[in-house]
């Protein structure tokens, strides 16, 4: 089984950069397409209890759905809610592993981890 978890949008060049930098660290993990295959809410629970750094840092609070219809991005169990319900406001790329998660904005989060 994998060590790590990564969420990622093959659409997203930041997420491919990511994908690209553990490839190439033969990093053990399994990759996740979170849009097409959304975590549950209870997943996103696990996920936001082991995220370092600001909850706020998991949601695309830019993207014109959240700005049209903002939520409690400081709140736990609303953003789980809100993420298993619209996997798209999810910022990416997120990596998750050895009881830690955080999101790939810059990449050096995800080397920091995996080094760790």
């Amino acid at each position: 089984m994998s060590s790590w978890k990564f969420y990622h949008n093959p659409n997203c060049s930041k997420s491919r950069e990511a994908l690209a930098f553990l490839e190439t660290e033969a990093v053990d993990f399994k990759t996740v397409e979170y849009i097409k295959y959304p975590p549950s809410r209870d997943e996103l629970r696990e996920l936001i209890a082991q995220m370092t750094g600001p909850l706020s840092a998991l949601v695309r609070t830019k993207d014109v759905e959240f700005t049209a219809a903002p939520f409690d991005v400081n709140s736990a169990e609303e953003v789980a809610l809100r993420l298993s319900e619209k996997p798209h406001l999810m910022e990416r790329p997120v990596l998750q592993g050895k009881g830690k998660a955080v999101v790939g904005r810059p990449l050096e989060n995800i080397k920091e981890l995996i080094k760790k």
